[in-house]
Parts: structure tokens; C-alpha cells; sequence
């Protein structure tokens, strides 16, 4: 399960210019939000709210946005009613895309995300036609200048670590969706800073993009697909040629 996509290690590469544009809060924010509405506000009983408040305290986000969204989960202020939705399409060489979006206008929001899929030469697809190739497990991604990988693995795998492998600066430890949150608290526990920690949708298998113009639409059709801001989340199948992306770079 080592390197969970390709995409995954494009983003870390280009995270600063995303938190830039200024939409990672209003991100963190629906997730809180929703989190709060379906689990209730208090952190310590909603295992997704610790990880949202996690997330978004690694992107420092200041605590009264932290509050506000929580309340509004909880209707104790009144705020716009996200409701979780999921989308599933193609892109060039049939590759998987499977989105996760958090919207208050479910017709405006599959509108936008079909524009998108076929501007780029890829097609929404129905409930359920790529879920089946994504696995669901924990992520957390630790840069390897922080900590030594024999540590990391002492305090992941007493705490729910499945597999820790290294890849482009940083560790990622997998963990099941369950056992995420015990794996970063102890990570925590030790002062050992984390890039991100959530859960996550694995491929089980990668299509190759092997030509320029194909590999050119399928990053922008995924750029364009998180710049939108009802998409929380996208998760791809695709693994672009080394040769390939040292060209479009």
C-alpha cells in the first residue's frame, strides 16, 4: 500500500499555493461543521470532530473559526445547511475519480462537477461504478526530517498502524478509518508535528498515463475539481510517467 497516489505527492508539493488561494479554511470549516451536526460538538465523544479540529489547527486555522463552525453544526448559530454528497466519474484512459463534496444545492454542485469532467475528457458515472476500486483507511503524513523511521514505527504500530513507508520527504502511515485518531493522538502524546491525518480513499490499482496531452487533462481536470467550493475531497486512480511529469512541471 505504499504511495497512496500519485496526486497525493503532487499536493504536498503544491500545498502552499492551495493554502494561499485561501480555500483550504472554508474546507476545514464544512468539515467541522458537518462533523459537529452528526456526531454533536464536544471533541472528545466525535472522533471525526478531533480529527477535523486536528486538521484544521495544522493549517492554523485561529480557534474562534474552530467554535463558530462547531456551532453551527450543532444549531447553536445560524449558518447555510451542508449536506454530504458523494460523485463518481472517469477521466482520460478510464481513469477512477471518486469526489467527496459537502454542498447546500446538490443540483448547482453536479452541474458544475459534469462541466468539469467533460471539459477535461472524462464523464460522471453513477452511484457506485468506481467506489469499489478505492479502499478506505487513515493517512497521516509525517515529514522524515522530524522523527527517525524506527521511532515512528515503535509509536504507529502499537497504535493501529497497518503499513509505514517513506516517499518523497515524508512518511505515510495507513492506518483502518478507526484507528486514525489513536495513531495521531499518540503521535501527539510524543510532540511529533503531522502534515495532515484523515481518512482517506486508497486505489487498489493504478492507471498509467503514459502521454503528455492525456496527463495534462487529467491534472487539470483535478485541479479544476478542488479549486470548486463544494468539493472537499478527490481521489484518483492515475500514475503519470516520471519522463511525462518532468514536462509539464
Amino acid at each position: 500500500m505504499s504511495g497512496h497516489s500519485k496526486w497525493a505527492t503532487i499536493k504536498r508539493k503544491k500545498g502552499k499555493a492551495d493554502q494561499e488561494r485561501g480555500k483550504i479554511f472554508t474546507r476545514h470549516i464544512k468539515e467541522i461543521t458537518i462533523a459537529a451536526r452528526e456526531g454533536g460538538g464536544d471533541p472528545a465523544g466525535n472522533p471525526r470532530l478531533r480529527t477535523a479540529i486536528a486538521s484544521a489547527k495544522g493549517v492554523n486555522m485561529p480557534q474562534d473559526n474552530i467554535k463558530r463552525a462547531i456551532l453551527k453544526g450543532t444549531g447553536e448559530l445560524p449558518g447555510v445547511k451542508y449536506e454530504s454528497v458523494t460523485y463518481e466519474g472517469y477521466g482520460p484512459n478510464g481513469v477512477a475519480i471518486y469526489m467527496e463534496v459537502m454542498t447546500d444545492n446538490k443540483n448547482r454542485t453536479v452541474s458544475e462537477v459534469r462541466h468539469i469532467l467533460t471539459r477535461y475528457g472524462g464523464n460522471l458515472g453513477s452511484a457506485g461504478c468506481v467506489a469499489w476500486m478505492f479502499d478506505k483507511k487513515g493517512i497521516i503524513t509525517v515529514d522524515t526530517e522530524v522523527v527517525d523511521e524506527d521511532t515512528l514505527m515503535e509509536i504507529c504500530m502499537e497504535n493501529g498502524a497497518i503499513d509505514i513507508s517513506s516517499t518523497s520527504g515524508a512518511y505515510e502511515i495507513i492506518t483502518e478509518p478507526n484507528d486514525l485518531d489513536d495513531c495521531r493522538m499518540a503521535l501527539e502524546k510524543r510532540s511529533i508535528p503531522m502534515v495532515s491525518a484523515e481518512v482517506t480513499m486508497i486505489p487498489q490499482n493504478s492507471v498509467r498515463i503514459d502521454k503528455e496531452n492525456d496527463a495534462s487533462s487529467m491534472l487539470k481536470m483535478v485541479d479544476s475539481l478542488e479549486e470548486n467550493d463544494d468539493v472537499q475531497k478527490v481521489y484518483t486512480n492515475f500514475d503519470i510517467d516520471e519522463a511525462v511529469l518532468e514536462k509539464l512541471a
